[in-house]
């Protein structure tokens, strides 16, 4: 069960830092700071080589502790799927969020669609995991018929719970999206 529960949680964790870096005309270092960059021959997260600041609600700030990572900051913000033109002055990496379209507002509720079912399809796995591990139990006689049915009870109610916080994030995300 503590497995178990760790998973759903971790689902939700998941969900909760996909929503932050979707891009919903505020700024936030949250967009950038697992933005894999090529530095001293790896990839390393952005947060790693670089401080992240917000200025005001529309702009990023990346200052590279290294300023011969300039150019492959802006690199690897190019190719990500951010769709955002990076200005290199050769201090910073600018950032600046251009105001959302009706269009894009479409286009990001449909990706918050998109990781919520996929958030409710990693919490069905899960459960679908508990479900094999406490009937094997069952069959080797760990657990007995009691056991195993008071155990899927407490694991559909903590499904419940999660799929339901899964739900009102998703709600509450698509409305931060939707609003002008």
């Amino acid at each position: 069960m503590h497995t178990a529960q760790t998973d759903l949680t971790k689902v939700f964790e998941h969900l909760k830092s996909e929503y932050s870096r979707l891009q919903v005309g505020r700024a936030s270092a949250a967009l950038v700071d697992a933005l894999m960059v090529d530095a001293y021959g790896s990839k390393q997260p952005l947060k790693a080589v670089a401080s992240i600041s917000v200025p005001d609600a529309r702009t990023v700030q990346i200052q590279p502790w290294d300023k011969s990572q300039l150019a492959a900051i802006e690199k690897a913000i190019q190719q990500s799927d951010l769709n955002l033109n990076p200005v290199n002055d050769g201090v910073f990496v600018r950032l600046t969020l251009p105001p959302l379209t009706e269009e894009r507002r479409k286009d990001l509720s449909k990706v918050v669609h998109r990781l919520a079912e996929e958030s409710r399809i990693s919490v069905r796995n899960v459960r679908q995991k508990a479900h094999d591990k406490v009937k094997e139990m069952e069959k080797n006689k760990e657990l007995t018929e009691d056991q195993v049915k008071s155990f899927q009870k407490k694991l559909q109610d903590k499904v419940d719970a999660t799929n339901l916080e899964i739900e009102k994030m998703s709600k509450s995300k698509e409305n931060d999206i939707m609003t002008v």
